[in-house]
């Protein structure tokens, strides 16, 4: 099967209501490209699940802020459609940002509460951007059901969220993280890492299972558990932290004792990519 790619909205519109009209069920992953197995993952799991399955490849400027890595974001289109054809893909979008944002938007989506920490804080703009490019990629796909990787967890609870509250005929699948055989979560920037810096960047799932064992040995207390994880990234040289935090499951916000499921979650930089990790935890029985 060869995968069909469009660059217009109208042209991917149309071929997914047709499919639609046939009785098919669609599958629709949004993606910023520079795929790896994470992707390929969330592209596998639709196809097992639907009839026909789209990709977006699409590096959304709205969600960069001043400074960040928009210009040299890694992009390689052609190897990018070779990937999603060896998943099974049918469909894919690959627009430019002028089909996208015809003229400068004056429509942006914002969810309210779930965007202001963790992420939110050291990218103050960054969820306002997500929300817009993925209100306006669901608007565009139409019923379907979207899959979303866990590795981005505040993105997964807002763009949950934004479904929800927006009415959007999508259903919103999780996806387990995707990890390197030594740990690291599979990340586009990833590529960025020097060997030094490679070989240093899993402390961060070390140090959320350091954070999981004490829960599961019975510690309730968030602030000792976000003190462990904290001392044991910082002992690495080459991380530089930008924070740790533990939350309900689902949410962005703390919980007072760990006696619920909770998401620990954390971030950092390793020379000049910021990379994100988190585990979901479950208190002992």
């Amino acid at each position: 099967m060869t995968v069909h790619v469009v660059d217009t909205i109208d042209a991917f519109r149309s071929r997914l209501d047709t499919g639609r009209g046939s009785g098919a069920t669609v599958g629709f992953v949004p993606t910023m490209g520079y795929l790896h197995d994470g992707h390929l993952s969330l592209m596998r799991r639709s196809v097992e699940q639907c009839d026909l399955t789209a990709v977006s490849v699409f590096v959304n400027p709205l969600q960069f802020g001043a400074g960040e890595d928009l210009s040299s974001y890694p992009r390689d289109l052609p190897r990018d459609i070779e990937l999603c054809e060896s998943a099974g893909v049918d469909l894919v979008l690959a627009p430019s940002v002028e089909e996208m944002y015809p003229e400068p938007i004056a429509t942006t989506v914002s969810v309210a509460g779930l965007g202001a920490t963790l992420e939110g804080a050291s990218r103050p703009t960054h969820f306002d951007g997500v929300s817009t490019v993925v209100a306006k990629l669901f608007a565009i796909a139409g019923p379907c059901r979207a899959y979303f990787g866990e590795k981005d967890y505040q993105q997964l609870v807002i763009v949950t969220r934004l479904a929800r509250d927006l009415s959007f005929p999508v259903t919103v699948v999780p996806c387990p993280i995707r990890r390197e055989s030594d740990g690291l979560a599979m990340s586009s920037r990833n590529v960025y890492l020097s060997e030094d810096e490679r070989r240093a960047a899993p402390v961060l799932q070390q140090a959320l299972q350091l954070g999981a064992a004490l829960i599961a040995a019975g510690e309730q207390d968030p602030d000792v558990v976000i003190a462990a994880v904290t001392a044991r990234i910082q002992a690495e040289p080459l991380a530089v932290l930008d924070y740790v935090e533990v939350v309900a499951e689902g949410t962005v916000t703390r919980p007072a004792r760990l006696d619920v499921p909770v998401r620990l979650v954390t971030a950092a930089r390793f020379g000049k990519p910021r990379l994100l990790d988190n585990l979901a935890v479950l208190p002992p029985a």
